[in-house]
């Protein structure tokens, strides 16, 4: 990303957890406390989706894997990756949570931002 001149920002719907989820985001933080980043239709899951096959392989995988996380705040509203270029070109790669701990491939959003023209 930073080859490219690209620089990852993070929308939270909560501050509860923000302040550990920064050390991870190059660019800033921004609180959506209305969630109108999130779309005219908010993607929520109920807790019994927890015990999903998927969702209990992929918490157990980020605990493998040691990634940090906590069971702090709301936890239900799923989340995004967006690549979006500069000017007119918008959206370049769009990922959305499906299950809990559904990751974006990384391959993908490399070929996103590779595709980012930087303006004149």
């Amino acid at each position: 990303m930073e080859a490219h001149g690209v620089r990852l920002h993070a929308v939270v719907h909560e501050t509860l957890g923000a302040e550990e989820f920064k050390p991870f985001i190059k660019g800033d933080v921004y609180l959506d406390i209305e969630r109108t980043f999130y779309g005219p239709q908010e993607r929520w899951h109920g807790l019994l989706s927890l015990l999903s096959y998927d969702a209990l392989r992929n918490i157990i995988s980020g605990m493998i894997k040691g990634t940090p996380g906590n069971v702090k705040g709301e936890g239900r509203l799923m989340g995004a990756v967006f690549v979006i270029g500069p000017g007119n070109q918008g959206i370049l790669y769009q990922h959305h949570e499906k299950i809990y701990g559904d990751e974006a491939n990384l391959d993908d959003v490399r070929a996103a931002i590779q595709k980012i023209q930087k303006p004149n």
